[in-house]
């Protein structure tokens, strides 16, 4: 069943290039030998191709594995290039690279410090 991926335990993105011609093999294998990360965890897994203007989505759902695709007509995605890293992001965080923005957005407004009048 498809459902809003922003309620899974983890989300992770895969930074740097993937190739997007792997398919769910492909990509689960890489999350396995490159990352050791448990594929059937509560987790969302994205990759990012050359081209900035798509991503792929992986998920284990319970009895098998989701494998999503999306193109951007107008626009990229501001995706981190560092290779070889895998991030844990926030729902906000990803909000914001579906939103064109970068997942490390400065801070508008500085936490307050404690003191006296």
């Amino acid at each position: 069943m498809f459902y809003d991926f922003l309620h899974t335990k983890h989300i992770y993105i895969v930074c740097g290039k993937t190739d997007l011609r792997k398919g769910i093999d492909g990509l689960a294998s890489l999350i396995q030998q490159d990352y050791q990360l448990d594929l059937y965890e509560d987790a969302v897994f994205l990759f990012c191709g050359n081209r900035q203007d798509r991503f792929k989505l992986l998920h284990w759902d319970g009895d098998g594995f989701l494998l999503c695709y999306k193109r951007i007509d107008n626009g990229r995605l501001k995706w981190p290039r560092k290779k070889e890293e895998i991030r844990t992001l926030t729902n906000q965080q990803v909000r914001w690279l579906l939103e064109g923005l970068s997942v490390d957005q400065p801070k508008a407004i500085s936490p307050g410090k404690k003191g006296s009048f």
